[in-house]
């Protein structure tokens, strides 16, 4: 019971940042993929850690026949290869921009039907598309221009360089099509970031063709690249608790290299410690900065071992007001 209320929490924390995501600066990002996403990623890793399929089909409370269809929705059609059902689906319609039922099982004969309708009813309930009609008679329509536009414009190249290069340095050596397969970009958005990537050498490819990045440093207070910086920590933050469950936890001290600690250090105006808990973090980056680049020069010229430790350390810190007042007695 403890390790699954654990799992709503850290399930709920995680939708909170993806909410804040996709709402900051204003804008409001698709999130009409996202439940298939996490649940790919789930099945994946699953399988991965050599789950069985029957057995994941049960801790999705799903019979192994429901639960491989839904795999199959998510993945390729076979009717367009090389592409999502949904994505085919969802494209289809919107380059019609009004289909009957008829036309899109017509159009995509070669995939089971309980999949085609489950793809259709997972596009209305995004609001991607929407339906009129019942039985046969059923219309679809495609959404709006602006919506699409919207989606489009949300899409920009602002901020992808960095991001990249954060994935590259965190998951790499990879090669092209695997980078394809965790960003899903399109083929020439990718190429040329890549390109760009590798000519600033930020990037290198390696003679086996492997995209690998030594080093990420993205300045504080830098323009562009808060993206990559929010990846960096988050992953971060991943590697540390997976590394710590993947140890003995009965045996924790505080010398272990892997783990990590929370402090809050409560204040007010007057404290004497107020300015120095305020400036931790400043205090602590300066350090690790310096700590860093003597390891760089040390290094400079050397080398590298076919096998290297990489130690991660992630630093966060936030300051929550917090005046004395609950929220029954705010107006």
């Amino acid at each position: 019971m403890t390790i699954e209320l654990l799992i709503h929490a850290i399930v709920r924390q995680t939708t909170i940042l993806i909410a804040q995501l996709a709402t900051s600066g204003g804008t409001r990002a698709p999130l009409a993929q996202v439940a298939s996403q996490v649940f790919l990623d789930l099945v994946r890793e699953l399988e991965r850690q050599g789950v069985s399929r029957k057995v994941s089909a049960d801790m999705f409370g799903l019979g192994l026949r429901t639960y491989q269809r839904k795999i199959q929705r998510y993945t390729e059609s076979s009717t367009e290869r090389g592409r999502s059902l949904w994505v085919a689906v969802l494209d289809y319609v919107q380059s019609r921009g009004m289909v009957t039922r008829a036309e899109v099982m017509l159009r995509f004969a070669g995939d089971d039907e309980t999949l085609v309708r489950g793809v259709l009813r997972d596009l209305c309930d995004s609001q991607l598309v929407s339906a009129a009609g019942t039985g046969a008679g059923v219309v679809y329509r495609s959404t709006s221009d602006h919506e699409r536009g919207l989606m489009q414009k949300l899409r920009a190249s602002e901020g992808l360089d960095e991001l990249l290069w954060a994935i590259v340095y965190r998951e790499g050596p990879l090669a092209e099509p695997e980078l394809a397969k965790l960003t899903e970009l399109e083929t020439s958005e990718l190429e040329l970031s890549i390109t760009r990537l590798v000519q600033s050498k930020r990037v290198e490819r390696g003679e086996d063709g492997l995209l690998k990045a030594t080093n990420l440093v993205i300045p504080l207070g830098s323009p562009v690249g808060w993206e990559a910086s929010v990846f960096d920590h988050f992953k971060a933050m991943v590697n540390t608790v997976t590394g710590r469950l993947r140890e003995d936890r009965a045996t924790a001290n505080p010398s272990d290299r892997v783990g990590g600690s929370t402090y809050t250090l409560e204040v007010w105006p007057g404290h004497p410690l107020e300015h120095e808990a305020f400036e931790t973090l400043k205090r602590l980056r300066a350090e690790l900065s310096d700590l860093r680049q003597r390891i760089n020069r040390e290094s400079h010229g050397r080398p590298s071992p076919e096998s290297l430790t990489r130690v991660l350390v992630y630093l966060g810190q936030c300051v929550i007001p917090h005046d004395g007042a609950s929220e029954e007695d705010e107006p």
